[in-house]
């Protein structure tokens, strides 16, 4: 059976930061493609970050230079460093998983078939 537990999220202030980590029991983790999502209150959830199985990244402009998503196949742990975070970063955010490589569509929830739970982020102004 797929897991993906988030940890990690927390309350900082803007211009803070949080490193979240996604562990995978997943038995040929370097094989899937990874994704990070979020979700904030009354929206619907987007894609934030995603990684390849060949370590490609791809970013949202929002998050672009402040985010970075690294994987650690070793330890079949996905992670997402934040910096200079800001209140519009508040949100619920989702590890997501999905076999071999995405060719596109790799910031597209829909492309993911094995969630976590979640974990919440609150940045206060």
């Amino acid at each position: 059976q797929v897991q993906l537990v988030e940890s990690g999220g927390g309350s900082v202030q803007a211009g803070g930061s949080l490193r979240l980590s996604c562990a995978a029991s997943l038995y040929t983790y370097s094989t899937y493609s990874m994704g990070w999502f979020r979700q904030a209150p009354g929206k619907e959830r987007e894609g934030v970050a995603a990684i390849s199985t060949g370590y490609i990244t791809t970013y949202a402009d929002s998050v672009k230079g402040r985010f970075t998503i690294s994987r650690d196949n070793a330890k079949n742990t996905l992670y997402l460093q934040m910096n200079s975070l800001k209140p519009e970063d508040t949100a619920i955010y989702y590890c997501a998983a999905v076999s071999g490589w995405l060719r596109s569509r790799r910031l597209d929830e829909h492309a993911y078939n094995y969630w976590g739970r979640g974990t919440q982020v609150t940045v206060s102004s």
